[in-house]
């Protein structure tokens, strides 16, 4: 078996367009990425997420794990708690969760979904 392994992940530039994040409020965030890894029937995936800045209505609609590298973004919940974001920060937003982001600058992540 391969473990699919990804060295300086804050570097890549071999990226697959992802396209634009399609609830925009502000502006027209373009995502991109890597997939390293999607389970059976798509259950778990893990890879890097990359966001140009923008503004946008978010949903998250399965467990999630963020490793922020490098960039800066504001996440508010609906209840109004703000996470602000910076590289090397690390987040865990759960199933449901709703509210906006703001991505300020380019955001890099690693992630894992399940």
């Amino acid at each position: 078996m391969n473990t699919p392994i990804l060295y300086n992940p804050e570097s890549i530039t071999e990226v697959k367009d992802w396209g634009v994040i399609p609830t925009m409020i502000e502006g027209e965030s373009r995502t991109s990425g890597v997939l390293l890894h999607k389970g059976p029937k798509g259950e778990s995936e893990t890879g890097i997420w990359i966001c140009t800045p923008g503004y946008w209505n978010c949903h998250v609609t399965r467990d999630e794990f963020c490793h922020f590298l490098l960039g800066r973004a504001t996440y508010t919940h609906e209840s109004g708690e703000v996470i602000e974001i910076r590289p090397n920060t690390i987040a865990f937003f759960p199933k449901d969760w709703k509210g906006t982001c703001r991505v300020h600058e380019e955001v890099r992540k690693s992630y894992m979904i399940r």
